[in-house]
């Protein structure tokens, strides 16, 4: 296909729902509208090919991810989503392939009434970029930068089953008929997060700091202790797992998973004591399981504490691109 020809495609399979979508697809940029009183947040991420996803990646699950991926930054802002950008570079012009990328794209898109309005195509080795922005009422972003000493420390869902099905796919556990199901049960959450839009929503104004958790828990909770010039600490015990993540792997490899895997795209986030139980039900009404791992302290750094509250010396690291 033409690179117009699959500009057309797209646009069909992602027609325009929004109002405030004054111009989308087909000019050289869109124009929207942004709601009175409200702070637009935007965020971009990149997937490519080999380094983000395996090669042989479903299409409508890469498409469903790649806006994923956004969407969880802007549920850690607290924001409602609105629209995207899509930037494809592809090698050749896979009519079939765009089509399918699109379904996951829009499927995922309709959840969350969010427009696509334009983007671009391109030549080359095979990545994803999308750009997304949502509102946010004035001044009320969550941020980094606002952890304070005392806050508990709270995760939303369950921690390690993307990084437990990449390792599955790694090591071909899925060959092995025992681990089938939970293998899949994994692969699911690596393939398909689901972003935390509603729980963001529901930490407005209660939880003091947020972050997604994209790089892996240590290494994203660190970027909120160094932001906030405070220390955490974890306690192991608590991280919620998955029973598919504890049949696939032993203890000690499950654990460093949570720690380190990464792309789980659950926020972590720091809460007043005072304003615990006001946030456990604003979460519980969103429909969204929390669990508290920890708590923010003086000084500096993120530590694991150990069942007897010692701290563990931790090897490993989150997900760096140029380490």
């Amino acid at each position: 296909m033409a690179e117009f020809d699959l500009i057309e495609l797209i646009k069909r399979r992602c027609p325009k729902a929004r109002a405030d979508v004054r111009l989308g697809i087909g000019d050289d940029a869109a124009v929207v509208a942004v709601p009175a009183g409200h702070e637009l947040v935007c965020c971009v991420d990149t997937l490519v090919a080999g380094v983000h996803f395996p090669l042989d990646t479903d299409a409508a699950d890469l498409g469903w991810k790649s806006l994923a991926v956004n969407l969880s930054d802007l549920a850690a802002m607290g924001a409602t989503p609105a629209w995207a950008l899509l930037s494809l570079t592809l090698p050749t012009a896979d009519a079939d392939f765009v089509s399918r990328f699109v379904d996951g794209f829009a499927e995922l898109a309709a959840l969350h009434q969010l427009d696509l309005i334009g983007g671009d195509t391109t030549r080359g080795p095979l990545s994803i970029t999308v750009a997304v922005h949502g509102f946010v009422p004035s001044g009320r972003a969550l941020r980094r930068d606002a952890a304070g000493i005392g806050d508990g420390v709270f995760v939303s869902g369950i921690l390690g089953d993307a990084a437990g099905g990449l390792r599955c796919l790694q090591a071909q556990l899925a060959k092995d008929s025992a681990m089938d199901a939970a293998c899949a049960t994994l692969m699911a959450r690596l393939n398909r997060p689901s972003p935390r839009v509603a729980a963001g929503l529901a930490l407005l104004d209660l939880a003091h700091a947020c972050i997604d958790v994209s790089d892996g828990l240590l290494a994203d909770l660190g970027h909120v202790a160094r932001a906030s010039g405070v220390g955490i600490e974890i306690e192991e015990d608590g991280l919620p797992g998955s029973t598919a993540l504890f049949e696939c792997f032993d203890v000690d490899t499950a654990r460093a998973l949570q720690l380190h895997g990464g792309d789980d795209y659950e926020l972590a986030f720091t809460v007043a004591e005072a304003q615990i139980a006001a946030m456990q039900a604003a979460m519980s009404k969103a429909g969204c399981r929390v669990s508290r791992i920890g708590r923010v302290i003086a000084g500096a750094g993120v530590h694991v504490l150990d069942r007897n509250g010692d701290r563990k010396h931790i090897q490993g690291k989150g997900w760096e691109h140029f380490a």
